[in-house]
């Protein structure tokens, strides 16, 4: 049995909880009591004045502060301790909710250390209008008012811009109109698979830009920035586009230079034209650089005139007719190749090169596709990726999104793949080097009396022996490789029909067997 004494110190324990949670309870309601008693003596022995903030003007036009203020009063913290408010869906995106100030009630902000206070007047006490009402001590006013209006301002364009539908605007063949359709990417800066340091500093750039307005102009420059974004096809350019303008919440006008023309002629509508066609918080993108660049005539006077456009495009006086730009150029091929006067700074601010599959990119891919962190076959890739194959970020991804069900399999098929192109680079290497040491012979037969002592030729013989010392330290790599490969039979293809692909792919030999789990790209 359990002794009385015991019974009687449990219960006596549980009722000191319970009394102590009563008090507990009880001085948080009277700090609350007279916290309110305290903002009310307040209000009755200080000085205020109050604002009225219009939805519509005396003419019926509707008030754009009226709008800020109901974008920046929805923001507020402290709207969700006010007596009522309520709540709505954006319907866009899912769980995307916010909260509206409920009519006849207030919420409180601060600002420079004064306490400011909104409240939702009703249509009906405020004579059919719907307003808002600004409430500050009459002390403050100086100080306060101006400054915190507009950072009222700020704020509020900086949430809607955040809230907005990024659109794409085109404009096809020569019609000179835009027309737009929602642009729905889903594309982030986060899951490019880029070095981090390069997505830090961009996403820096882009920052500091949107931020830039007063700066820019106490520089006395036009508020825009431009990137060129080079690499070859399939490495994430238009991708990276689309994250830029998702970061910045700006829509994309897609420029195709092949449908415009210089002054609107019969070619297509009027470049001019076009750009000063598009507004504020926009990206302006021009893909393919380097093929308009090549000109639409024949001869250097087309190249020369189709540069000129391109050049006023890019930052003539027309194209600083409009702020808050960001102009992004692709190209497929080096940036080295291009003209300098293309690539200084002013045309093109921020260079952005986009290389191909390195072991490093592929884990990247392969934890954002798979869901992989380690695995047992990444020394195999990475030994691969090592002989200096590489491939485009777009192959590997769609080999993933076909094995993504067995990431084993999928990791093979790369494997297959980067092993594939090695073999084809050791034969593209020997027929080259066989075609030439053929003509070197050829020449040679055709004219003795000039082959000897001739230093051409000297250079010729020269070329096909080192294409020769090449080809050698290309089917050594590719032995090695076979190698790596032979240990399992049912991981891959025998070393002899590698070999026999490896040196009899230009004599019409059947192609080189790959795994049995492969799915081609």
């Amino acid at each position: 049995m359990i002794p009385a004494v015991s019974l009687t110190s449990l219960a006596m324990s549980v009722v000191g909880g319970v009394v102590l949670l009563r008090i507990a309870l009880s001085l948080k309601s009277l700090l609350f009591w007279l916290g309110r008693w305290w903002r009310w003596a307040e209000q009755r022995t200080q000085a205020y004045q109050s604002f009225e903030i219009p939805r519509y003007g005396e003419k019926g036009q509707e008030n754009p502060l009226y709008r800020r203020v109901a974008t920046y009063v929805a923001a507020l913290p402290s709207l969700e301790d006010s007596a009522a408010v309520t709540l709505f869906s954006s319907g866009r995106k899912p769980n995307d909710f916010f909260l509206l100030l409920g009519p006849g009630h207030s919420a409180v902000d601060s600002f420079l250390g004064a306490r400011v206070a909104w409240t939702n007047a009703p249509a009906a006490a405020s004579g059919g209008a719907p307003r808002f009402v600004l409430r500050l001590r009459r002390q403050d006013r100086t100080r306060v008012l101006r400054p915190y209006l507009q950072h009222v301002e700020s704020v509020a364009d900086d949430l809607e811009l955040r809230r907005r539908d990024v659109r794409l605007y085109i404009c096809s063949g020569g019609n000179p109109r835009w027309r737009s359709l929602p642009f729905t990417h889903p594309a982030t800066i986060d899951s490019m698979a880029m070095d981090e340091d390069l997505k830090m500093r961009v996403r820096a750039d882009m920052e500091s830009f949107l931020k830039g307005r007063d700066y820019y102009h106490r520089l006395g420059r036009v508020w825009r920035r431009s990137y060129l974004l080079y690499g070859p096809p399939g490495t994430g350019k238009s991708t990276f586009v689309a994250a830029m303008a998702k970061f910045l919440c700006y829509d994309i006008y897609d420029v195709d230079l092949s449908h415009v023309s210089a002054a609107g002629d019969a070619d297509g509508a009027d470049l001019k034209g076009l750009l000063l066609s598009t507004t504020p918080r926009s990206i302006i993108l021009v893909e393919d650089l380097d093929r308009h660049l090549k000109g639409k005539g024949v001869g250097e006077e087309g190249e020369s005139l189709q540069l000129t456009r391109i050049l006023n495009f890019m930052d003539g006086i027309f194209s600083c007719c409009g702020e808050e730009r960001v102009m992004v150029f692709t190209m497929n091929s080096d940036a080295g190749g291009m003209e300098p006067a293309v690539l200084r700074p002013g045309r093109l601010d921020v260079h952005i090169h986009f290389p191909l599959c390195d072991f490093a990119a592929f884990k990247t891919l392969a934890s954002s596709y798979l869901g992989l962190k380690d695995h047992k076959l990444y020394q195999q890739v990475e030994e691969v990726f090592q002989s200096g194959v590489r491939i485009s970020p777009a192959e590997v991804g769609e080999i993933m999104i076909a094995n993504r069900a067995s990431p084993s399999r999928a990791l093979k098929s790369v494997i297959n793949t980067l092993q594939q192109q090695t073999a084809s680079a050791v034969v593209r290497t020997s027929s080259a080097g066989r075609r030439l040491s053929e003509s070197g012979s050829g020449r040679r037969c055709e004219d003795p009396a000039t082959a000897i002592g001739d230093p051409s030729n000297v250079g010729v013989g020269g070329a096909a022996m080192g294409f020769g010392k090449e080809s050698i330290k290309e089917f050594k790599k590719l032995y090695g490789m076979i190698k790596l490969r032979s240990g399992s039979k049912k991981d891959g293809a025998t070393t002899l029909e590698l070999a026999a692909a490896a040196t009899g792919a230009d004599a019409g030999a059947p192609p080189v067997k790959v795994d049995k789990d492969y799915i081609p790209n």
